[in-house]
């Protein structure tokens, strides 16, 4: 349990930072190179290999080395144990939310009793 959620906070980490998801989002349309997947972002390329890096340390993406090309590519089943927490966490709220509901409306059905005359009160009112 302690190295799954390991796994979960370092997935979660790399996709904290914005360049990290857009690197991410990228490689959902297919591998590049590193050069290629740096292009749009103005830094120097050791800073953006640290986002790689960090990447690759999540298990989020795969890089090989052919010559002197860096190929990336997504490895989305790193995402797995966020989407098994996501679930999780939703069947949690789910069940909270609906005992909250039960709650609301039993308090709702309780204050709209206490608000009506009991039949005994009508009786004496119109004698």
């Amino acid at each position: 349990m302690a190295n799954q959620s390991s796994r979960l906070d370092q997935v979660f980490s790399a996709l904290a930072d914005p360049t990290r998801r857009a690197i991410v989002m990228r490689l959902c349309s297919g591998e590049a190179s590193v050069g290629e997947l740096a292009d749009p972002f103005d830094m120097a390329l050791p800073s953006f290999m640290k986002h790689i890096h960090v990447l690759e340390t999540s298990g989020l993406l795969l890089s090989e080395k052919s010559g002197r090309v860096r190929t990336c590519r997504l490895s989305p089943d790193a995402l797995l144990g966020a989407e098994d927490w996501f679930q999780q966490q939703r069947a949690t709220w789910e069940a909270r939310l609906d005992r909250f509901e039960a709650y609301v409306i039993k308090l709702n059905k309780q204050r709209a009793a206490a608000k009506r005359p009991s039949r005994a009160t009508k009786r004496k009112g119109s004698e």
